[in-house]
């Protein structure tokens, strides 16, 4: 039996289920629906959504919680935008469409809506999902999503003795694998002309990639669509409008449009399998081909979905993951600390470092439940490290504030921007928005790359002001700055050039196939 720190009895044992009191005192009947992608799993959960006096839809993306805000406002129902960035708050509104993170425990609706509940096993944003499945304060709580991780979700619902049912739905249209890739046995570029068609979303894993094979398709005659994960929201509903209006032909994404966009896709060709998840590369696994795959074949719009690839080996691990289980190797539910649980080990210890105490934490606290496990803290430790060598005389409260920042610790313009925003709360200063940008009404492409490294300074500013707001005191300015932004990334999306040779074609160049 692990040996357990003395402090794990005073931060566990106050179970984390009963931080939740309105959750609790609700007698919650939880709702899930599950299954995979067009299957309108989450159709009948936002019907009840409209229909009910109050309610709270949790998305994963603020991308998607910005769709259903503009849902209900269609359907005349006031809806409230919440998200890291931004509050958009209608008078008399009861209903609001948020970011799962941004779940206010202690706003009694009628019903909640969990999306895409199969992030509980995201290793850096998971714990928001068991909160919210724990913690969603109403009386209906309806969980939508992948089947992959039903088995952990129901011991603890059923640990806390709440009522519940499961609905298994199946896809609306079938889902085909083609039987001959699209580039034959061995991929060349020059076999893909004459093979794409209208209605197809080509997926590519990196940022070059999705550019280069844009560049391409487009002088081949294609109108193109172009979305992948360094574009902003707003964009990325351009780039969605153009593709479902018929501006463009073909789409071109990395794997952001696996999780919620709702596109007129007919065929999904993978121009790779594999990926690199930040330490190597490997394969994309069932859950990834599933979620993507599944895009295919909009239900109303095409009878039947479509999936192939570059080169037959590609096709056949596309088989394997689309027949293997998919279900997660996941049997507990990962739970983070909070503010008080940091500041008890913080006085335990009489260290302020929130490196040591999130290492701590996460390395030494013992939960001792059959339910829970601590997080993977990784990014946060990452970030307090930095706050630590740069800040160490900052309060806890706000190490831990910017340890949460919604930031890539490993690229360095990010980390840069991360610490002159530090710097500024450190010593009191005021910062104003990036204003170096001369080049914003350019025609030019050839400043893609520094628009998107804005558009994410931007959105650091923007959180930061919410914590923050007599630091970073223009944040009435960032809805002008962002929309500038985004209309220079859409016009540079258009006429890029991309890069010489995709990934695939490097490795073949270089001999690595």
């Amino acid at each position: 039996m692990p040996h357990r720190h003395p402090l794990s009895q005073a931060l566990a044992l106050h179970t984390y289920p009963e931080g939740f009191k309105v959750a609790r005192s609700l007698n919650r009947k939880i709702h899930f629906h599950l299954g995979p992608t067009n299957s309108g799993k989450t159709y009948e959960a936002l019907i009840k959504l409209q229909e009910a006096k109050s309610g709270v839809y949790l998305a994963p993306l603020r991308l998607l919680a910005m769709e259903i805000r503009d849902r209900l406002l269609e359907a005349g129902i006031p809806c409230n935008l919440i998200t890291g960035e931004e509050r958009q708050l209608i008078p008399g509104a009861r209903h609001t469409a948020c970011t799962v993170e941004m779940m206010n425990p202690n706003q009694h609706v009628d019903v909640a809506i969990i999306d895409e509940i199969q992030m509980l096993q995201d290793e850096s944003r998971g714990y928001a999902w068991t909160a919210a499945l724990i913690g969603a304060p109403a009386k209906e709580v309806f969980v939508c999503g992948a089947n992959s991780v039903t088995v952990p979700c129901i011991r603890a619902i059923e640990a806390l003795n709440e009522a519940y049912e499961i609905t298994y739905l199946e896809r609306k249209t079938p889902l085909i694998l083609e039987q001959d890739a699209i580039s034959g046995k061995k991929y060349n570029r020059h076999n893909l002309k004459g093979k794409l068609q209208k209605g197809d979303a080509v997926i590519a894993f990196t940022r070059k990639d999705v550019l280069t094979l844009s560049a391409r398709f487009r002088q081949w005659g294609f109108g193109v669509a172009s979305i992948y994960g360094a574009l902003s929201p707003e964009v990325r509903r351009t780039e969605s409008r153009r593709f479902c209006e018929g501006d463009a032909d073909i789409l071109v994404a990395t794997d952001a449009i696996g999780m919620g966009l709702n596109l007129p896709i007919r065929r999904v060709v993978f121009s790779s399998v594999e990926k690199f998840d930040g330490l190597a590369g490997r394969k994309i696994n069932a859950t990834e081909v599933r979620q993507i795959a599944g895009r295919a074949g909009r239900f109303g719009i095409y009878p039947t979905g479509y999936v192939n690839a570059f080169e037959d080996d590609e096709l056949i691990h596309l088989e394997h993951m689309l027949t293997t289980s998919d279900v997660a190797d996941l049997k507990k539910l990962p739970v983070a600390p909070s503010f008080s649980h940091l500041d008890e080990i913080s006085h335990a210890l009489h260290t302020n470092k929130i490196s040591e105490i999130l290492d701590f934490f996460a390395g030494r606290i013992g939960i001792d439940s059959d339910l829970f496990e601590i997080a993977q803290l990784q990014t946060q430790s990452q970030l307090g490290l930095l706050i630590d060598e740069h800040a160490p005389q900052l309060n806890l409260r706000d190490k831990f504030t910017f340890a949460c920042a919604p930031i890539s610790w490993d690229k360095p313009i990010e980390r840069d921007y991360f610490l002159t925003c530090l710097n500024t709360v450190t010593h009191d200063k005021k910062q104003s928005l990036p204003s170096d940008n001369s080049w914003l009404n350019s025609t030019s492409p050839k400043h893609l790359e520094a628009a998107e490294d804005l558009a994410k300074e931007i959105s650091l500013y923007a959180w930061l002001a919410h914590k923050f707001p007599k630091h970073f005191y223009e944040f009435e300015l960032v809805a002008s700055l962002r929309n500038q932004v985004s209309r220079y990334i859409e016009r540079a999306l258009l006429i890029q050039a991309g890069y010489q040779d995709t990934s695939k074609e490097l490795m073949y160049k270089n001999g690595y196939r």
